[in-house]
């Protein structure tokens, strides 16, 4: 065991391990209300401790949680409690998303200050829901937290699935099926039906009305799932109890953010960023060309090996070799180390022109206008991009430029490279028939080959009298090459399904609604119509 951990360290470049540990299983830790969850208790065979990492959860205790957050941590000398939040592999209580985690994370550091084992200080770590738990124990954070890692970690789950207006659809009833099945008995009838999850859901998301096609889907688990289908202003206490935005205001930690640019939570991390630096939170943030499923595979080494350096520098005292607080990886083109996000950067003018084109230059004369015809019954479909999926990230999305439902405008070839770190905005003339209508913005790339490949999606929801004028909507952040040959496409669509619900036409509520109504979107060519892109000639950096 200690050769293959050292062989697993040379290949991830990770420091070496330091000691041997044994694992104290189903832990009891009480909560106030009398409820015990159950913890592994990861403890490092060595007078001299790095320290104490605490990692809450709900997805079990076993591989590759165990690797990933026990005994990479344990061989270097740190104490690891990790454990199974509220309702989940043998903690007792009933698992309600998000509801809990604040008062259950407060009496767990509680329980940890009175072990003989302590260290005095401690650190958190962990992605998805386990960041989420961090942002709960932040909410109020105790006198002996030193630092905290958050990947890929939500502290508004209200932001997160009905920040567009539209409820973010297939990534929530994903997640809803697989919380619902996974304690199922029988490994392998749990992997068989992993790999079956993204056709169940996706017909699923096909079903109306929503709430009973969610409901077909999940059986009796998952019972929070109608909730999720009421907008937050219809129940804005319900909605409050599963947001931890509060430790925005008052986390003094040190926090160390890592992300992707194709993850489904990245614009939550990018806030988180900016408002703990605008209160001079030591903060770093790290993102990748990474999915949300990627950051331990593809991102990996990268994340344990800042992970490991963040954890020696605020937790072990050792010096800090992080040089530059933000480092981003340019898709294409490598990575580099930035003072801050967003960096200075130019910004490139590309106009929506008739015949589609895309050009550096309004058309001139009278302006011309293009139609198309959003059908609810046959919905634009969802095509990589930010979504929970094996599916999702980069994809050749060449399909939907063939669509009639979709406004394709693709430039010329790019004589030289363009570098495009930051936030595109879309600027558009534009109307619909429909006061209850969607519209989503792709910027793809299409190489020399005439293969498209998603770079940046923007989506808004609308829903008051039928729209005319200027729509402006804000896209993904990028840290994007735009390499010399390729083009740059622009498209705009009615939807993306199922990654947001589709809008029904009618302003009927999300979870009932059932009756059909198609949109017409008219876009008129002129200088109003345009994509801002951040534009260099050559990458930012650090100096």
């Amino acid at each position: 065991m200690r050769q293959a951990r050292r062989a697993l360290s040379g290949a991830l470049r990770l420091p070496s391990p330091t000691t041997d540990y044994v694992v104290h299983r189903r832990v009891p830790i009480p909560m106030r209300d009398g409820v015990e969850l159950l913890a592994d208790h990861y403890q490092p065979q060595t007078a001299n401790p790095a320290g104490t990492l605490l990692v809450r959860g709900p997805y079990g205790r076993r591989f590759p949680f165990t690797v990933l957050f026990g005994s990479i941590y344990a061989t270097r000398g740190y104490h690891v409690v990790f454990q199974s939040v509220r309702g989940t592999f043998g903690s007792g209580g009933e698992f309600t998303p998000m509801v809990n985690e604040i008062a259950d994370g407060a009496d767990t550091a509680a329980w940890l200050r009175e072990q003989p084992w302590f260290t005095g200080t401690f650190a958190t770590i962990g992605l998805s829901y386990l960041g989420f738990t961090q942002w709960a124990l932040l909410t109020d954070p105790p006198p002996e937290l030193a630092a905290a890692v958050i990947t890929v970690g939500p502290h508004d789950f209200a932001q997160s699935s009905w920040g567009t207006g539209s409820f973010s659809l297939y990534d929530f009833l994903g997640w809803s099926e697989m919380v619902a099945h996974q304690e199922d008995p029988g490994r392998a009838r749990a992997v068989l039906r992993q790999a079956t999850a993204g056709r169940r859901v996706g017909a699923a998301t096909l079903d109306l009305p929503l709430g009973t096609g969610g409901r077909n889907l999940l059986g009796d688990g998952a019972p929070w799932y109608e909730s999720w289908l009421q907008p937050p202003q219809e129940n804005p206490e319900h909605w409050r109890r599963l947001s931890a935005a509060a430790a925005l205001d008052r986390v003094d930690v040190p926090v160390l953010l890592l992300s992707g640019w194709q993850d489904l939570f990245l614009d939550q991390t990018l806030d988180q960023y900016r408002r703990l630096r605008a209160r001079n939170v030591p903060t770093a943030m790290t993102i990748g060309s990474w999915t949300h499923t990627q950051m331990m595979t593809r991102g990996g080494p990268r994340v344990l090996r800042e992970t490991l350096g963040w954890l020696d520098t605020h937790l072990g005292g050792a010096p800090d070799t992080r040089r530059s607080p933000v480092h981003v990886d340019i898709h294409g083109a490598g990575w580099v180390e930035l003072p801050d996000w967003p960096p200075a950067t130019e910004h490139r003018e590309l106009y929506l022109l008739a015949g589609g084109r895309l050009g550096d230059a309004p058309s001139g004369g009278a302006a011309v206008t293009s139609s198309f015809v959003f059908h609810p019954a046959d919905p634009t479909p969802t095509i990589g991009g930010r979504l929970l999926s094996a599916d999702g990230g980069y994809r050749d999305d060449s399909a939907l430029a063939a669509r009639p439902d979709v406004l394709t405008c693709t430039g010329e070839r790019l004589p030289a490279d363009v570098y495009s770190v930051g936030v595109p905005v879309l600027e558009m003339a534009h109307r619909c028939d429909n006061p209850h209508h969607d519209v989503f913005v792709r910027v793809s790339e299409v190489d020399s080959r005439g293969r498209s490949q998603n770079v940046s999606d923007g989506f808004r929801r609308f829903s008051s009298a039928p729209q005319s004028g200027v729509v402006r909507i804000e896209l993904d952040a990028v840290a994007h090459r735009f390499a010399a040959g390729s083009r740059i496409r622009v498209l705009v669509a009615g939807g993306s399904h199922p990654r947001y619900a589709r809008n029904l036409g009618t302003g009927e509520p999300a979870i009932s609604g059932q009756t059909l109504r198609p949109a017409t979107h008219t876009i008129t060519h002129d200088t109003r119509s345009r994509l801002i892109l951040p534009a260099a000639s050559v990458p930012p950096s650090a100096h």
